[in-house]
């Protein structure tokens, strides 16, 4: 799978520094993905949450943070849509961000 944007998970971790490693294993883990649906995700991180939109919500440190992806199948790309503390995903719409 294909990651958009990186960027975003290092500004992220350079800001909160005990996301680092977990979301560097994430974003190794997802590049050497080959997901053709929400079940393919499901069986790699049983923990994700699958929500409408083709987006899927990924717990991060234990479910401390969450990081919110719009997974386009067909084109085997993840969009990072948002990435933040549990409290601050209670904020927000993750079907619509």
């Amino acid at each position: 799978m294909h990651v958009i944007s990186v960027k975003t998970l290092r500004e992220h971790y350079d800001k909160n520094k005990e996301t680092e490693n977990p979301l560097k294993t994430w974003y190794y883990e997802v590049k050497r993905a080959d997901w053709k649906n929400s079940q393919a995700v499901k069986a790699q991180f049983s923990s994700a949450s699958v929500i409408g939109g083709n987006r899927v919500v990924f717990n991060i440190k234990g479910n401390k943070y969450r990081l919110v992806t719009k997974i386009n199948y067909k084109m085997k790309v993840v969009y990072i849509r948002f990435i933040g503390t549990h409290k601050e995903y209670d904020k927000i719409n993750a079907e619509e961000i």
